[in-house]
C-alpha cells in the first residue's frame, strides 16, 4: 500500500487524513477539473467541488466560495493536488460547523469498510480508550515506559505503529489469545518486524471477533487514525461485554420471566443481554420508558439516575432526577458513578450528544462493577444443567462464527443457530467463496417477515450445496429455518473446507484444475516437514501424536525457517508443556499470515477438522509466498523469540477448530 503514497502525497499530515481509496478518488476527481481547462485555480474550486457529494450537500456554491476566498486571497494561485486537499477539508470542516454533525464513521465500531472521503476520529472517544489503556496495561514491563499516554495528543497512534501494544489490548480483552512470546518487543523494531507485529494483531483481532475487513498492516503503521481507534474500539467492546454471557454470569437468569426463556436469552448478542439488564433494573425503579438504544434513549440522562438509584442507593442524590437540564443531570449521574468506584468513559457532553460507543462503554463497566443480580442460586444452577454439555458444538459454532465475519459480510453474526435461520448470511457467504453462484433475482433480503420467504433462501443454499457436491441427504431449506443446530453445523464445515480446497486449488498452479483432496494436503504436509530433514509425520488429520504440536512446529520452521524459536518450545509431554506448544503455533502461524481461528485445546485433543484447516491454512500461505520458504533473513531479534518474515499477507483462509469426517457428518 505505502508504495505509491509519494507519488500521491508527500505532506505526512496529508498522508493521515486518507486512505489510499479515498486519495485515489479524489486524485481522480482533480484530474478531471483539471483537464477540462488545462489549469486549475483557486477561483475555480467553489463551482467545481460541487462535484464531490459531501461537499455539494451541506454547502451552496455562494458558500463554498464565501470559505474559499477568506482562506486565500490570490485566487489565481495555480491548485495542485496537496491544495486541492487542504481546500476539501476545510470545506468539510466548515460544513459539519454549519451542520452541527460529524462523520458518520466518527464514532463507529467499525462493522463495514467505511466509504466516505473525509475521517474524522472522536476525541472523546480517543480520550477514553487511552484512559482505558493507561489503566489495563499500566503494569506491562514493555509498555510502562510509554505510559501514560497523553490524550490530547496523537501519541496513541504513535506508540500503536510497532504493533506492540494492540498485540497486548487483545490479550487483556481476550486473556491467552496471543502468545506473547510471538510478538516482537525490540526497543526499535525494522520494518519487517513491525509488519508481523500487525499481521499478528489483525489474524488475532479476527479471532476474538473483530471485523477487520479492508484493513491492512500498512494502516497501523501509517498510524491511519480513523482505523486504529476503529480496531481498538472493537477490542475494548468485547472486553467490556465479555461477562454478558449465561456460562460467565449464570445470575443473569434473573432476567427470565420464564424458564422456557433461557434458550432465547442465551442466544441474544451481549449489546441486547447489557440492554435487557438495563430496563431489568429500570422497571424495579418505576421508570416508565423501555431503552432500546445506548444512544437517544439515554440522553436526557434519566435512565441513568434511575438505574444508579437501583444499584446504588447510598449514593442517592435527590437533585439528579429534580433538575431540569439534562447536562447538569448527566453531570449529577456521573458523580453517582464515580462513587460507585466505576470508571467514567464519557463525559456529561458525551451523554446529552447520545455517544453510541462510549455509552455503551459506560453501561457495561456499571455492569461489570456491580450488576444489582441476586446470588447464583440452587434454583439457577439446575436451570443451568438441565441444558446438555455442548462444548464441542460451541467450539465449532465459535469458529463458524468467526469466520464468516471475516469474509466482510453485511450482516455480523452473532449465533450461527439463530443469525442463519432466514439463509440471507449463508447466501452472502457462499458468494464470497464461490462468486456468482447465487442468484440474487430469487433471493430475499432481510429484513424478512414471511416465513415462507425464508424457506426460499435457506432452499437455494441447499441448492448450491448439492451444486458443489456438499453431503446433504434429506436436509432440506425448512431444516435451517428451524435452526437445526447439526445440520447447520455440517453445512457449515463443508462450505468452509470447500472455500480452502479451492484457494489451494487455485494456487496450486501444477493442479491442472485438479481437485484438491485432503491425502494431498496430508501428503504436501509430510513432504515439507521430511525435506527439512525431520523425521516427524503425522499417518492422518487425526493422528494422537500431533497432541504435543511438535510436527506443526517443524511444518512452519520448514515454510519459513525463522518463524520458530526453538529454545522456547517445550518437549510437549506434560499436559501444560503440550498447551503451551499449541499457543505458540497458533500466534506463529497467525504473525505468518494465516487467518484461523482455532482454540489450543483443538491442537492438543487432535481436533480432526481443526488439524485439517489448520495443515491447509499454512499450505495455502506457503503457495502464495514460494520465493518466502527458503528466505533466510537479516533481522536480529533481542528476545530471540521472533519469527523473521516478510509477510505482509492476511489469507481468508478458512480454518477453524471442528473435529468429524470430510463430509461434515457428525
Amino acid at each position: 500500500m505505502s508504495g505509491h503514497w509519494g507519488i500521491l502525497v508527500s505532506d505526512p499530515w496529508l498522508q493521515n487524513q486518507f486512505t489510499q481509496v479515498e486519495l485515489r478518488s479524489l486524485k481522480s476527481h482533480f484530474m478531471s477539473m483539471r483537464r477540462e481547462s488545462g489549469r486549475l485555480v483557486i477561483a475555480d474550486l467553489a463551482s467545481k467541488m460541487s462535484r464531490l457529494k459531501v461537499v455539494e450537500e451541506n454547502l451552496s456554491e455562494e458558500e463554498r466560495a464565501s470559505c474559499v476566498k477568506d482562506l486565500y486571497q490570490n485566487t489565481e494561485e495555480e491548485v495542485d493536488f496537496e491544495l486541492f486537499l487542504k481546500v476539501y477539508l476545510k470545506l468539510q470542516t466548515f460544513a459539519n460547523s454549519r451542520t452541527g454533525s460529524s462523520p458518520k464513521n466518527s464514532s463507529a465500531f467499525l462493522k463495514t469498510a467505511t466509504t466516505t472521503l473525509l475521517h474524522t476520529i472522536s476525541e472523546s472517544e480517543k480520550a477514553s480508550y487511552v484512559a482505558h489503556i493507561n489503566h489495563y496495561v499500566a503494569k506491562d514491563e514493555f509498555l510502562k515506559k510509554y505510559l501514560p499516554i497523553d490524550p490530547s495528543t496523537n501519541e496513541l497512534f504513535e506508540i500503536a505503529k510497532d504493533g506492540v501494544l494492540l498485540c497486548k489490548l487483545i490479550n487483556v480483552a481476550v486473556p491467552g489469545t496471543i502468545d506473547e512470546r510471538a510478538i516482537n518487543t525490540k526497543r526499535i523494531l525494522n520494518p519487517w518486524e513491525r509488519n508481523e507485529n500487525h499481521t499478528l494483531c489483525l489474524n488475532s483481532a479476527k479471532a476474538i471477533g473483530c471485523t477487520v475487513v479492508n484493513i491492512g498492516t500498512q494502516d497501523f503503521i501509517e498510524g491511519r487514525r480513523h482505523l486504529v481507534l476503529g480496531v481498538i474500539s472493537q477490542i475494548i467492546k468485547i472486553q467490556l461485554l465479555a461477562d454478558l454471557d449465561l456460562k460467565k454470569t449464570p445470575q443473569l437468569l434473573e432476567l427470565l420471566d420464564d424458564s422456557k426463556d433461557m434458550e432465547e436469552l442465551m442466544n441474544l448478542p451481549p449489546e441486547k443481554i447489557l440492554l435487557r439488564w438495563m430496563n431489568f433494573h429500570l422497571k424495579k425503579s418505576g421508570y416508565k420508558k423501555i431503552v432500546t438504544n445506548f444512544s437517544s434513549d439515554v440522553k436526557d440522562a434519566e435512565a441513568y439516575a434511575h438505574l444508579l438509584n437501583v444499584l446504588a442507593p447510598e449514593y442517592i442524590n435527590p437533585s439528579t432526577l429534580a433538575v431540569k437540564n439534562p447536562f447538569e443531570r448527566a453531570k449529577l449521574v456521573l458523580e453517582h458513578a464515580d462513587k460507585m468506584g466505576c470508571k467514567r468513559y464519557l463525559t456529561a457532553r458525551d451523554i446529552v450528544e447520545g455517544s453510541p460507543n462510549l455509552n455503551l462503554a459506560f453501561v457495561a463497566h456499571i455492569f461489570q462493577h456491580r450488576n444489582g443480580l441476586s446470588a447464583q442460586t440452587k434454583q439457577q444452577m439446575s436451570l443451568l444443567e438441565t441444558f446438555p454439555d455442548d462444548t464441542q458444538d460451541s467450539r465449532e459454532e465459535r469458529a463458524f462464527r468467526l469466520w464468516m465475519n471475516s469474509l466482510g459480510n453485511s450482516t455480523y453474526v452473532n449465533n450461527v443457530f439463530e443469525d442463519l435461520r432466514n439463509g440471507w448470511v449463508l447466501l452472502e457467504t457462499l458468494d464470497k467463496v464461490s462468486p456468482g453462484i447465487v442468484n440474487w433475482k430469487i433471493a430475499n433480503k432481510p429484513p424478512i417477515k414471511m416465513p415462507f420467504r425464508k424457506v426460499e433462501n435457506c432452499n437455494q443454499v441447499v441448492k448450491i450445496g448439492k451444486q458443489i457436491k456438499f453431503s446433504l441427504v434429506n436436509v432440506a431449506g425448512n431444516d435451517i429455518v428451524q435452526g437445526n443446530k447439526k445440520l447447520i453445523l455440517a453445512y457449515l464445515w463443508q462450505l468452509m473446507r470447500y472455500n480452502i480446497l479451492q484457494l489451494l486449488k487455485n494456487l496450486r498452479f501444477h493442479s491442472r484444475g485438479k481437485e484438491i483432496t485432503d491425502a494431498d494436503i496430508l501428503e504436501w504436509a509430510n513432504s515439507k516437514v521430511s525435506s527439512s530433514g525431520s523425521q516427524s509425520r503425522m499417518d492422518s488429520f487425526k493422528d494422537k501424536s500431533l497432541s504435543d504440536g511438535i510436527f506443526f512446529l517443524e511444518l512452519l520452521s520448514s515454510v519459513q525457517h525463522r518463524a520458530v524459536n526453538w529454545g522456547l518450545v517445550t518437549k510437549g509431554v506434560t499436559d501444560q508443556e503440550k498447551r503451551m506448544n499449541a499457543t505458540y503455533i497458533i500466534s506463529i502461524a497467525r504473525k505468518l499470515g494465516c487467518s484461523i481461528f482455532l482454540l489450543p485445546e483443538d491442537i492438543t485433543e487432535v481436533n480432526q477438522k481443526m488439524i485439517l484447516t489448520l495443515t491447509a491454512s499454512i499450505m495455502s500461505w506457503c503457495l502464495k509466498h514460494p520465493q518466502e520458504e527458503a528466505s533466510v533473513g537479516s533481522s536480529d531479534n533481542e528476545s530471540g523469540s521472533q519469527l523473521e518474515t516478510t509477510s505482509n499477507s492476511t489469507l481468508d483462509d478458512s480454518a477453524s477448530d471442528s473435529s468429524v469426517d470430510e463430509n461434515g457428518n457428525m
